[in-house]
């Protein structure tokens, strides 16, 4: 499962977090950045009808990786699995979900911010780890963070990542990161995601 997860990640490192999406614009808005070159699509529980956009990107972009954020119970992660959904994103550690989760066969990026959550994480089996808020995580702590870590750990920072903090958390050990509403914010016109998520696609091939 964790290769699963990171052979998506290998081809592209960005995770799009659609806060706020509706059931009427996932399908528009999912193929827009699926064009633009994303392959992880996360739809958050506090979402307007969160479970029926999650079916629809299912079913529209069968080839993309779409999951679940915001999934904070084992209630949510047992909801999260009969819409289809692949991936269970959590921003905080609970080790109930992380299980429930692997157990309905579904990979797991509980959200950590120390080393001490991202061990415990790790034994319950999460597949990777989302690192939040990115915004109290540098740069410098990834890396320490990297240091300690098993190897094959995945890292995927999340929270304030932007095109001009992004190179310094990858150079830091992150697989990946979480974009939110840098890309997506709710009635942003699809040329404009489209224009934000080339932005990301660009600043990553740079790396």
């Amino acid at each position: 499962m964790q290769a699963t997860l990171n052979s998506f990640l290998v081809q592209c490192p960005l995770v799009a977090i659609l806060r706020g999406l509706t059931p009427d614009d996932a399908v528009a808005v999912g193929q827009t950045l699926w064009s633009a070159g994303f392959r992880i699509i996360e739809v958050p529980l506090n979402s307007p009808q969160a479970l029926r956009s999650i079916a629809l990107l299912r079913q529209a972009l069968p080839q993309a990786l779409v999951g679940a954020g915001t999934v904070l119970s084992t209630d949510d992660v047992h909801a999260v699995q009969a819409s289809g959904a692949q991936l269970v994103v959590a921003p905080n550690f609970n080790a109930q979900v992380v299980r429930a989760a692997v157990d309905a066969g579904m990979l797991c990026l509980p959200g950590v911010a120390t080393p001490t959550e991202a061990f415990a994480a790790l034994d319950a089996g999460a597949h990777g780890l989302k690192i939040f808020p990115a915004e109290m995580v540098s740069p410098a702590a990834v890396k320490a963070m990297r240091a300690v870590l098993p190897t094959d750990c995945l890292l995927v920072p999340v929270g304030g990542i932007s095109v001009h903090n992004m190179a310094a958390y990858r150079q830091a050990g992150a697989q990946g990161l979480g974009i939110g509403s840098a890309l997506y914010r709710s009635g942003k016109s699809l040329a404009d995601i489209q224009q934000s998520a080339s932005e990301f696609i660009a600043a990553t091939a740079a790396i």
